[in-house]
């Protein structure tokens, strides 16, 4: 296991699954855990041979940043962010002491703050919220490359 500033990180690779892990406790560490996912897309890329775009590897430092302030924010004690390669997308996961579901609100430009899990839903593939025996997880998806024609790939507004 290796350590990050934001506390353990696990990389593992069983079969075609690839996957980081890390705790973070401090809002200090909402800037370890962005870089926690642009080392491990680099390493992807790199080591692996998957092809993650720049618009990819953007959306998912900004998915981090967004749920593990969330996290930071409304629960107390650490949270844990785990990463992982599922079939051409990455799949963002955030676990929080606080089993009370996220207020999903609707948008509205004139709103001042409280956009974070809007932009996640938008930039996302996918969305999820599940109750845990302590807490709750977060996940949603992000696709890893653009399509040939230069459109992003995901979920489409």
């Amino acid at each position: 296991m290796e350590q990050t500033a934001g506390g353990g990180r696990r990389q593992s690779l069983l079969g075609d699954v690839v996957s980081v892990s890390g705790a973070f406790e401090g809002s200090e560490d909402i800037a370890a855990a962005r870089e926690l996912a642009r080392s491990f897309l680099t390493d992807v890329q790199a080591v692996h041979g998957l092809p993650v775009s720049a618009r990819a590897m953007g959306m998912v430092q900004l998915v981090v940043s967004e749920l593990i302030t969330n996290a930071r924010k409304y629960a107390p004690g650490p949270c844990l962010l785990t990463l992982e390669i599922n079939g051409g997308a990455i799949e963002v996961t955030v676990w929080d002491s606080n089993p009370t579901p996220p207020a999903i609100l609707a948008p509205d430009p004139t709103r001042i703050g409280q956009h974070g899990l809007e932009i996640v839903m938008a930039v996302g593939q996918s969305f999820a919220v599940h109750r845990e025996p302590v807490g709750k997880r977060i996940t949603t998806a992000i696709v890893l490359a653009d399509d040939p024609g230069g459109d992003a790939a995901g979920r489409q507004l």
